[in-house]
């Protein structure tokens, strides 16, 4: 194998490499026994076309395109090697020459992993949050707890306050003519929280049920939908139904009500001090690493970061999103239309999160170069146990979809992470 590298800028680079005539043939046989199964041609049965024949209808080259993709990535993986060179994208690659009885020679566009100058990462001092437990963190709660428990009542005969639970049709024009989502059946809204257009909700208030009502409303001018920015809007707005909220009296009864562990209002709060102070600490403890990784962060230089391992990172973090959005139920563009954002917001929102993470990632790497930090067996065995019982399969299972590098990779930057965090210091 023939490997040149040519240097184009810091972290960018061609490398040309060559596929020797053994490689090809393995791949061309690879390829026909791959494709034969589906070839048809006169006086032979389905899937035993002899090879010489296939040559003589077809061609060899006929075969090129499919063996190549058969051979490429090994043949990438060894001259990578060969170069000694750190690929940190996919590769760009092109067909420099593919000739019967030649060697094969490919060009590859890479980009490569930055240098790191590291700075100080160890004995940082950095101060830790603390994790106090006010009264109005336990109000807070317990005032959770009571809108879960709150009763609605039907209002007959009285008038909408705010506060109030309201059922209402609407039917919306501009000078007399409807527009996009301008009609409304059955909709609940809570009067005084705002979720309708400015000043809609302030006139429904002192209202009864059964009665219509015309709301006049100018949309804000910087409204979402440009072709409604500004302009006013008469509602004709019928109201089905008032109901009013009661919320349940703070006393020993509602405390037995959210939790039957407890007998009184007393025990709940303590309950809640203890469980708030545990959750504190936990949030305390891991803001602290993170201030402390990302001080070794930032005291390092690395050298040209190159933007495609920023857009790379991005996109990865946006398809994680969209696939646990999907899970729950939602799709893409629903999001993007609920929102009102486009793929690119969420890209540039993603971008900012994508830069601290493949600097972060960089600098934890270069640690482990130069403290020579490595993996044993029972580590990889621990973590693929724990992996598996968090995804709920076998390890077995596991192996097949996780590489071991990737599993060793994990376990050497969480080790480099360990490492800084515990020769931090506490600032006072």
């Amino acid at each position: 194998m023939t490997v040149i590298f040519e240097k184009t800028s810091t972290n960018h680079g061609v490398l040309t490499f060559s596929i020797d005539q053994e490689t090809i043939a393995k791949g061309l046989d690879q390829a026909f026994n791959r494709i034969k199964k589906q070839l048809n041609a006169p006086g032979f049965r389905k899937g035993h076309l002899p090879r010489k024949i296939f040559n003589r209808l077809y061609g060899e080259e006929a075969l090129y395109e499919k063996a190549l993709d058969i051979i490429l990535p090994a043949a990438y993986d060894k001259a990578i090697k060969e170069a000694k060179l750190e690929p940190v994208t996919q590769p760009k690659v092109d067909v420099e020459s593919i000739k019967k009885g030649e060697d094969w020679i490919i060009k590859a566009d890479l980009v490569l992993k930055p240098k790191v100058k590291l700075g100080e990462y160890k004995g940082l001092k950095v101060r830790k949050k603390a994790a106090e437990v006010t009264d109005e963190d336990i109000n807070q709660k317990i005032e959770k707890d009571r809108n879960d428990l709150l009763e609605l009542s039907l209002k007959e005969d009285e008038a909408a306050a705010i506060g109030d639970l309201i059922v209402i049709d609407f039917d919306g024009s501009i000078n007399g003519v409807s527009f996009k989502g301008s009609k409304g059946e059955n909709r609940q809204l809570e009067l005084g929280l705002g979720q309708f257009i400015p000043g809609f909700e302030d006139q429904l208030v002192g209202h009864k049920a059964g009665e219509k009502v015309n709301v006049r409303v100018s949309f804000p001018e910087n409204y979402h939908a440009k072709d409604l920015a500004g302009k006013e809007a008469l509602f004709v707005t019928k109201i089905h139904e008032i109901k009013s909220k009661r919320l349940p009296d703070l006393d020993d009864d509602f405390a037995k009500d959210v939790d039957d562990e407890v007998e009184t209002l007393d025990e709940l709060k303590a309950k809640y001090r203890k469980q708030l102070k545990k959750t504190k600490v936990e949030n305390a403890k891991t803001q602290f690493e993170k201030d402390i990784v990302c001080k070794a962060v930032k005291n390092a230089e690395i050298i040209k970061l190159p933007e495609e391992m920023i857009h790379e990172e991005a996109h990865r973090l946006m398809n994680h999103f969209f696939n646990e959005l999907k899970q729950n139920g939602i799709d893409q563009k629903t999001y993007l239309k609920i929102t009102n954002t486009t793929k690119d917001d969420l890209y540039k929102k993603y971008e900012v999160e994508a830069n601290k993470n493949v600097r972060m990632n960089l600098v934890l790497e270069a640690i482990i170069a130069v403290e020579k930090i490595g993996v044993i067996d029972e580590d990889v065995k621990k973590e693929m146990k724990e992996l598996a019982q968090q995804y709920k399969m076998s390890v077995e299972k596991l192996k097949n979809v996780l590489p071991k590098e990737t599993v060793e990779h994990d376990i050497k930057t969480k080790k480099a992470f360990d490492l800084i965090v515990a020769s931090a210091i506490v600032k006072s």
